[in-house]
């Protein structure tokens, strides 16, 4: 049976992917349905019988409804979402109604949550988990899969006809924003920096959102992030925080932590140390690397998971693509893509650990402040190629507090042409035993269907330019 607030009149923002998804598992489940979207290719992939109006309409009538479903991608200054609220009519998320749905055990008895969340890694320590919590399933019979902004949709995973019993879930601060009774069996925050300003309105309701993952019964801290730390306290003077707080770093571990000892993964859970798994051949290489293992090793371990299954399942993980991998390598030059770094905390993550750098950045900077990251990296860069629509902020950033780098400025705007001439002048730039690294910085999409395109073009015009 569906849950109470879902009985009623039941309003979706948006027919979108997400959108979309949600009417039609809510129309399979009989409910009143909505939807409000002005494009007309979209609203025609409805479900036959599910009524459908314009957003201006919707924002007249919300009262009408007794709920609003919303996409992640609305923002919560959009009018119809603030009438809603002005309405006092509830506004929760997609994954927060799939929460709802599976809590009220509409697919029979309620899963197992692992939510993962952070301004940077996320996708990789979902897939690491998933993996873990997979190989583990052998031992337990109880299957997992990677959801969220990765792998399926929770939709999909709580419909699928063989039962998924554990859902390693990456979510997003817009996820979270629009969630209010979603509560992780373990949940963990990453790290937290600025990102996503613009949608939230600044950082504050930003990284609230990020921090509601830490409020179920097992919380997992990035130990070497102080942002995360003060949140995790403000939680615990709100008497909001979870009962057991568990932690993650890529130094010694301390009491109920997972770290690196002597190149090896090592937990002290529950107090004793046990050695995990071997910290060489993580993918990808580097500190990130190594953080993301620890955190998917202790939420894994917190949940149940055997070390061995820990071990099996980090060995078995390789990176997705855009996310640090070695595109090409070209007299003595390696070609880094790591276009997943759209905003500074995750170059910064990727910046870690290399020297004598030509850096491709630039896109979308979404209101982020550039400045600490080339504070702490500068002296890393040999050179550096902006494109993009904030060029200009980074080339002035580098000015103030690099000037020894060499900047090329790359003007062009067709996304193609203005990656080959900034691969052109990287290559210009490299010389042996550098690296030329794709860690924009900013977001894609101001010129690139999206980071997964401009990875692409960045490796496609280092293997045609850099020759051996």
């Amino acid at each position: 049976m569906l849950p109470s607030e879902l009985q009623g009149r039941v309003l979706i923002a948006g027919a979108g992917v997400s959108g979309l998804g949600c009417a039609r598992l809510l129309h399979t489940l009989g409910a009143q349905l909505t939807v409000a979207d002005d494009n007309a290719e979209h609203l025609a992939q409805l479900p036959d019988g599910v009524a459908s109006v314009s957003v201006a309409q919707a924002t007249e009538t919300v009262a009408d409804f007794d709920i609003v479903v919303t996409s992640p991608g609305w923002r919560p200054d959009s009018p119809l979402l603030v009438a809603a609220a002005a309405a006092g009519r509830e506004v929760i998320g997609d994954v927060e109604l799939a929460y709802r749905l599976d809590h009220a055990q509409v697919f029979g008895p309620a899963r197992t949550w692992l939510v993962v969340t952070g301004t940077n890694g996320k996708t990789t320590t979902t897939g690491m988990l998933a993996a873990i919590m997979a190989a583990d399933a052998t031992r337990t019979g109880h299957r997992a899969v990677a959801v969220g902004n990765i792998g399926v949709s929770v939709f999909d995973a709580l419909a699928d006809e063989e039962r998924v019993d554990v859902l390693c879930a990456e979510l997003s601060s817009f996820q979270l924003h629009w969630s209010s009774q979603l509560t992780p069996d373990v949940g963990v925050l990453l790290n937290l920096a600025d990102d996503h300003l613009d949608w939230h309105g600044g950082f504050e309701d930003y990284a609230l959102s990020k921090a509601k993952v830490l409020t179920g019964p097992i919380g997992v801290v990035g130990r070497e992030d102080a942002t995360v730390l003060d949140y995790a306290q403000r939680l615990r003077a709100e008497g909001r925080l979870a009962e057991r707080v568990l932690a993650f770093s890529t130094g010694e571990p301390s009491l109920e932590e997972v770290g690196i000892l002597d190149g090896r993964l090592v937990s002290t859970l529950g107090g004793a140390q046990v050695d995990v798994a071997t910290a060489d051949g993580i993918e990808p290489a580097g500190h990130a690397g190594l953080a993301d293992a620890a955190a998917a090793a202790a939420v894994a371990l917190a949940a149940g998971a055997a070390p061995e299954s820990v071990a099996e399942g980090l060995a078995s993980y390789h990176v997705a693509g855009h996310r640090g991998a070695v595109v090409h390598s070209a007299g003595g030059i390696d070609f880094i893509d790591n276009s997943k770094a759209t905003n500074p905390h995750a170059a910064d993550a990727a910046l870690a650990g290399l020297d004598h750098v030509v850096w491709v950045a630039g896109g979308q900077l979404k209101g982020a402040d550039i400045h600490q990251l080339i504070r702490d990296h500068g002296a890393q860069l040999k050179a550096a190629v902006l494109l993009g629509i904030d060029r200009a902020e980074i080339a002035a950033a580098l000015a103030e507090l690099a000037p020894h780098v060499t900047v090329d400025v790359i003007d062009k705007t067709e996304p193609q042409a203005a990656m080959h001439a900034a691969v052109a002048a990287a290559v210009a730039r490299a010389e042996v035993g550098d690296t030329v690294l794709l860690a924009p910085a900013a977001a894609s999409l101001d010129m690139y269907e999206g980071m997964g395109q401009r990875g692409d073009m960045f490796a496609a015009a280092a293997r045609e330019l850099a020759l051996p």
